[in-house]
């Protein structure tokens, strides 16, 4: 069964939702069932990268708020992400376009590793102050979740994979999202926000067992004919 997320690494909540998402999916009994797809979304599509502007007096400019206030608000997020496993460090985030960083999950999508590629950004976002839009970082956060080096050097100098989070993102649009995280499960049920395990959990279940009677009837018929059997006799 699909579950899509659309979600964007600058976003706190995205990230905090996204473990408490796959806190759900442990306790799941069915987990192996389930694929994971990531979706593209921008916050702030026509954001500049800024990597010597503060993330708090970004904040602050952006919402109309003070720096104090803005600081407040980040200490919050700090907390809540706490509570669950992660590290926030707002005073090292770096103001910086995501549309490249979804490029990068496309790819690694391609590669059959978009989940590492969503985990390795958000880290590196929001605990350890790297730049997410500079190509550099991005090859090394590659290398460091296993994809071709060389590879991904030629998509990250080209336009592969715009097309897609172009498509993303204009999907979005069209089923009528405006925030992210956005869980949609088997395109029947959808949860937004960074919800609590236990609604994942529950969400989860039942959404499965109808799939499950959905696709229940759904084995192939194998017409038999001549074949070698592995590491066996051939009739």
């Amino acid at each position: 069964m699909k579950v899509e997320i659309w979600s964007d690494i600058m976003c706190p909540f995205c990230y905090i939702g996204k473990r408490k998402f796959e806190m759900a999916l442990e306790k799941f009994s069915h987990k192996d069932e389930i694929e994971i797809v990531w979706a593209s979304y921008q916050l702030t599509p026509h954001l500049m990268t800024q990597p010597n502007k503060n993330i708090h007096t970004f904040l602050s400019e952006t919402k109309g708020i003070s720096l104090e206030e803005a600081k407040e608000m980040n200490n919050h997020v700090t907390q809540m992400a706490n509570e669950i496993g992660l590290h926030y460090d707002f005073d090292r985030c770096i103001v910086a376009n995501t549309f490249n960083a979804h490029r990068f999950v496309h790819f690694a999508q391609s590669q059959n590793k978009s989940n590492e590629a969503e985990e390795r950004l958000f880290a590196a976002y929001f605990s350890e102050g790297k730049n997410i839009d500079d190509f550099s970082t991005l090859l090394q956060l590659g290398l460091e979740i296993g994809l071709d080096s060389e590879v991904l050097k030629r998509v990250l100098e080209s336009k592969e994979f715009a097309e897609e989070v172009q498509l993303d993102i204009q999907e979005a649009r069209q089923i009528g999202i405006r925030s992210v995280p956005f869980f949609v499960f088997d395109r029947k049920t959808a949860v937004s926000g960074a919800q609590d395990p236990q609604i994942f959990l529950e969400t989860l279940e039942h959404v499965f067992e109808g799939w499950k009677k959905n696709n229940a009837d759904n084995k192939r018929e194998i017409i038999q004919g001549q074949s070698c059997i592995s590491e066996g006799a051939c009739e």
